[in-house]
């Protein structure tokens, strides 16, 4: 009985041990993975976002300012970006910290590249007037596939079903990510009115986050109804004084979901800018 006892008492003993290296190595566990984790104290969206937003910029990157930035990711750490021109086009990898190419592929001349976007290990992206679209291998930018659509390619993004496109005009198109097929689409309206001009497109939070050509405004869509949902104000986020003669609009939408960061550039623009959204003051 004596010993029965004197085992049971060695048993929960070594159950306790394990039980508190088990916690220990688990506390470190998650600590680790916290340490490592970006540590964000600032979110670029806000929980509730008003029909008329502008921006703070909080933080700046180097951006290759002869680059005519046409379609910009952001992915595992780093840009992924399509920059246009016949004859300049190209796919890019970039540093983000630094804004060094870390790999790059240049179009046949005969191509205007245009909107980017990442599908399951692959980089999508299309051109201008080409009615050319080409699948690249994320790792090493090995050339898979071409497809064809028949308007023309301004920006791209994707929902997680499906790839969605626009063309500068009114509608957005959506994609099926195998046969590149158009299997819907809608038109931008606000307040009734056909929004056109629609560039470069990111999916943020479940809404189309687009570029308005040769404006410095960002509007919010709903990709089921196609309505306006509201506007983001970036007048001046490039500075006067950061501007040639070169300097082209705004264009170029990052988003890096596991952070929440949002990040904005333009054609020929010396610097990429990660943004916190603001409501807009009310007008006096």
């Amino acid at each position: 009985m004596v010993s029965d006892t004197k085992n049971r008492s060695l048993f929960f003993r070594i159950l306790l041990v394990f039980l508190i290296v088990l916690m220990l190595g688990l506390i470190a566990f998650i600590i680790g993975r916290n340490y490592l984790k970006p540590q964000r104290t600032i979110s670029s969206i806000p929980d509730t976002l008003t029909p008329k937003m502008t921006f703070e910029a909080i933080n700046e990157f180097p951006h290759d300012p002869d680059a005519f930035t046409q379609g910009l990711i952001y992915l595992d750490g780093y840009f992924y970006e399509s920059t246009g021109l016949y004859g300049h086009s190209s796919l890019r990898k970039v540093e983000i910290e630094s804004g060094e190419i870390l790999q790059q592929i240049e179009l046949s001349s005969e191509y205007f590249a245009e909107g980017l976007t990442y599908w399951e290990g692959h980089l999508v992206q299309l051109t201008w007037r080409e009615n050319t679209g080409f699948v690249y291998d994320l790792q090493d930018f090995l050339f898979l596939e071409q497809f064809s659509y028949p308007t023309e390619g301004w920006g791209l993004t994707h929902d997680g079903e499906r790839l969605i496109m626009s063309d500068g005009s009114s509608d957005l198109f959506f994609l099926d990510p195998e046969s590149f097929q158009v299997i819907d689409q809608v038109r931008v309206t606000n307040n009734g009115q056909e929004v056109v001009r629609i560039n470069e497109l990111e999916f943020v939070l479940g809404e189309v986050f687009a570029n308005l050509w040769q404006t410095e405004t960002i509007i919010r869509i709903d990709p089921q109804t196609g309505e306006v949902l509201g506007e983001i104000d970036l007048s001046g986020i490039l500075p006067e004084s950061e501007r040639t003669a070169q300097t082209d609009v705004l264009n170029g939408i990052a988003y890096d979901p596991e952070t929440d960061r949002l990040f904005i550039t333009g054609k020929f623009w010396p610097k990429v800018f990660e943004i916190l959204l603001v409501p807009a003051e009310p007008a006096n």
